[in-house]
């Protein structure tokens, strides 16, 4: 479990999670990433785009994987560019709400609802790569996700970069985190990186909820707008890749 900002000479304590998908509702509510996700990123924010990426593809890219064979079983007739403006604007309605999910205030509240964000407009691109055929689950996919989300201006880059991650997250897995720093600077960079990969430009925006009586860390107007361009990039980049009008699968 992620820690939250301790005073000084204080020991940390919990991060406050998101509450619980509502059952009548969940397709309404976006999802937060998974605590162990949230563990690698606190103790590896320099990379914390590139372990959300590897995460996203292990996680969603599945998901995004049944989803298409099933639209498309549904919906014989629809081309690839129809599911994929099917799936933006679903995902940009649940973006819309990532500004509010934590409920918490402070740095980690922040941390956390970009963090829910980032995790949304990921799961939003994989199933965009689903829409045109294009392999959700395929490594490649977190190069895209960097891409796309312009962590990294270009593919060899990113590959590096999710090489780093990559051995880091073994590292970690085999050694721990070899050392204690100071937490507050730590969820500081983690927030920094992951408005960056929201695309959160002006990253003032994402300690709003550190002032008191201040708007949410993201209005509905700044995560609909980011999606919405993020979903366009991604629709242009897998039509190019994919098969633009996949008829019914035979069996």
């Amino acid at each position: 479990m992620t820690d939250s900002v301790p005073a000084d000479g204080q020991p940390p304590t919990s991060l406050p999670q998101p509450p619980a998908v509502p059952p009548a509702a969940p397709q309404d509510v976006p999802e937060a990433p998974p605590a162990t996700l949230w563990d690698r990123m606190r103790d590896d924010p320099q990379y914390a785009p590139e372990h959300l990426a590897l995460e996203a593809v292990r996680r969603l890219g599945p998901e995004a994987a049944q989803w298409a064979r099933r639209a498309r079983a549904e919906q014989p007739g629809a081309s690839a560019d129809v599911l994929a403006e099917q799936v933006v604007r679903k995902f940009v309605n649940r973006a819309r709400l990532s500004g509010a999910v934590s409920g918490a205030a402070g740095l980690p509240g922040a941390v956390i609802d970009v963090g829910v964000l980032a995790w949304t407009q990921a799961r939003m691109v994989l199933h965009v790569a689903a829409a045109y055929d294009v392999d959700p689950l395929h490594p490649d996919r977190a190069t895209d996700l960097l891409v796309l989300q312009r962590v990294h201006k270009v593919a060899e880059s990113a590959r590096l970069a999710l090489g780093v991650a990559a051995g880091r997250e073994r590292a970690g897995a085999l050694f721990g985190t070899g050392g204690q720093r100071p937490l507050g600077k730590v969820m500081l960079r983690l927030g920094v990186r992951l408005a960056q990969m929201a695309g959160v430009r002006a990253a003032k925006r994402v300690f709003a909820k550190l002032v008191p009586g201040a708007a949410i860390i993201l209005g509905t107007w700044a995560n609909s707008t980011a999606t919405t361009d993020l979903g366009e990039r991604s629709r242009a980049l897998f039509r190019q890749r994919g098969n633009p009008v996949p008829g019914p699968r035979r069996s």
